[in-house]
């Protein structure tokens, strides 16, 4: 069994093999490492004795050793001279609790922690220079490097550990193993002619039988039979013998119970291979010329495959008849044989036969398929003449399609000649509308005695003139109408009024902006306004919408 909650223990090993102690739950795991694309920017330290400089990033960082496992002591050098232990536990205190400290007499020390991620902390550092108090002395400045320590106390703590850890696993396994023991079997009882009794009754009971007979077979394997208690195991074997027939008659019983299931299931196969017949009929009467001609190629396509899967089934299931009787033609050929020998050399003639057959039937079907694929042949040229109306077909609905275009290109054509005479017109009713205006500034005031027929002559050049401004605004406004929706079905998502209107502006110099916006708020069904937009673009669109009018009604 693998090894459930403990990681980096080896169970076939005799030692405890070593693991990286940084690893989780092995010990406290330490802050995540810095990538190492993002340099770490190191800062001055200030103590209250001395004061430590970062060494110059760009230079590369410093080197450590191997990290033995369970390292808890680090080794300190380039101390200054005049560092002291107080100096050194107020420098390295700020890393974690410090279990002792033994200092050399030259410049270098050992710092023991009291937790394996406090050396991590410790190494950060490694590469700082130390400078004592403000003084500028060699003595009282140097570069430090933290690097790991091998100790024996760490080594033997955490062997320790690991030992404890390795009892814990052994636990958990006998733990795991016990609960996926099997039961064991319940005790058997001490032989004594009360529980003798006990048992004879209980061998007679069909019920209890099981349970009786281990118990008896335990004590004749325990040696309780002498010559005091052969009569009562005497009895008991007896009661045992009286079930022989019991048993043989549940095993008749059960024989033909097995029989009358055999024969139902030979029946039932029966039923079901000719169903399968009858079905394999329907799909050959279906591909005969007759009727095949009035089914489509999808149609054809799906009876062939529904034919050849109905043919392969009907094949297994007599195949599976023609085994079930012939396993019965070999037991009742051994019983046969078992009371006449003589029947052995007639039971192998029959079997030859049988197989030549067999063999002579997959000859005949085989002959059936490629008939049946020579038959399919004119089926295929059937199916390509379908394909050749169904392409008839589609090049005259193209020929129908492009007939139907050229007829559109024409009156498209015509309805450009009526918009160019309709422009004509405009032209010639504005020329007429001016001139009537000129000649209405030109009249004569007349007196007052003519005042009668100056005023028919004033009513009836005003209706003529409002005729004729009618007449021509409704051929501006049908014209404007046209050109604003075709301009605006252009742009599907739509167009302020400034751009609309300098586009109108080339074709009606007189039309003004607020004209144009009056017309397409006229006509709503027409035109539709929309804002887009948030806040300082916030802006005001005009889109065509005659076409969702016609498809909602």
């Amino acid at each position: 069994m693998n090894s459930i909650c403990i990681q980096g223990f080896d169970p076939n090993l005799g030692i405890i093999a070593p693991i990286n102690p940084m690893m989780a739950g092995i010990s406290l795991v330490p802050p995540p490492p810095v990538p190492p694309e993002l340099p770490v920017i190191k800062e001055i330290i200030h103590c209250k004795s001395c004061t430590l400089f970062p060494q110059n990033p760009n230079l590369p960082p410093p080197s450590t050793r191997e990290r033995p496992p369970g390292c808890k002591t680090v080794f300190v050098g380039g101390l200054p001279e005049n560092a002291s232990e107080e100096i050194i536990r107020e420098v390295f205190d700020q890393c974690g609790e410090i279990v002792a400290i033994r200092k050399s007499k030259k410049n270098f020390c050992h710092i023991r922690f009291s937790e394996e991620f406090m050396v991590d902390k410790a190494l950060y550092l490694s590469g700082y220079r130390m400078r004592i108090g403000s003084s500028t002395d060699k003595k009282d400045s140097g570069r430090i490097h933290v690097d790991f320590a091998q100790a024996r106390d760490d080594l033997y703590e955490w062997e320790c550990k690991q030992r404890l850890l390795a009892r814990e696993e052994r636990h958990r396994r006998k733990v795991q193993e016990d609960r996926l023991r099997p039961p064991s079997p319940p005790p058997i009882m001490h032989y004594s002619e009360h529980e003798a009794g006990l048992l004879g009754e209980r061998l007679k009971d069909d019920n209890k039988f099981s349970e009786a007979i281990t118990v008896l077979y335990t004590w004749i394997e325990r040696g309780e039979v002498n010559r005091r208690t052969a009569n009562h195991f005497y009895s008991m074997v007896q009661s045992a013998n009286s079930h022989v027939r019991r048993l043989m008659n549940e095993k008749a019983q059960h024989e033909e119970e097995m029989e009358l299931a055999k024969e139902h299931f030979k029946n039932s196969l029966l039923t079901i291979l000719t169903q399968f017949e009858q079905i394999t009929a329907v799909f050959t009467a279906a591909t005969r010329q007759k009727a095949w001609d009035h089914f489509s190629k999808a149609q054809r396509k799906n009876i062939d495959i529904w034919r050849k899967q109905c043919e392969e089934l009907r094949n297994a299931h007599s195949e599976e008849i023609m085994g079930i009787r012939r396993e019965e033609e070999m037991e009742m050929s051994d019983e046969d044989l078992e009371e006449n020998p003589s029947l052995a050399a007639q039971s192998c003639a029959l079997r030859e036969e049988n197989d030549s057959l067999r063999w002579q039937l997959d000859a005949y079907r085989n002959e059936v398929e490629l008939l049946k694929k020579e038959q399919g042949k004119p089926h295929r040229s059937e199916e390509d003449h379908t394909h050749e109306q169904q392409l008839h077909f589609l090049q005259q609905t193209m020929h129908s399609m492009q007939q139907q275009l050229l007829r559109l290109q024409e009156e498209l054509k015509g309805k450009e000649l009526e918009l160019e005479q309709a422009r004509d017109e405009q032209r010639y009713l504005e020329g007429e509308v001016f001139s009537l205006r000129e000649k209405l500034h030109l009249l004569p005031c007349l007196s007052v005695t003519c005042k009668f027929g100056h005023s028919n002559i004033q009513s009836h050049s005003s209706l003529l003139c409002s005729h004729s401004l009618s007449l021509s605004l409704n051929v501006s406004v049908s014209f404007s109408t046209g050109v604003i929706s075709t301009f605006l079905h252009v742009h599907p998502f739509g167009a302020n009024i400034e751009y609309l209107w300098s586009y109108i502006q080339r074709l009606d110099a007189k039309i003004s902006a607020s004209e144009l916006e009056r017309l397409m708020v006229r006509l709503p069904n027409m035109f539709k306004q929309e804002f887009s937009g948030v806040g300082a673009t916030l802006e005001k669109r005009w889109k065509f919408c005659g076409f969702e009018a016609l498809n909602s009604a």
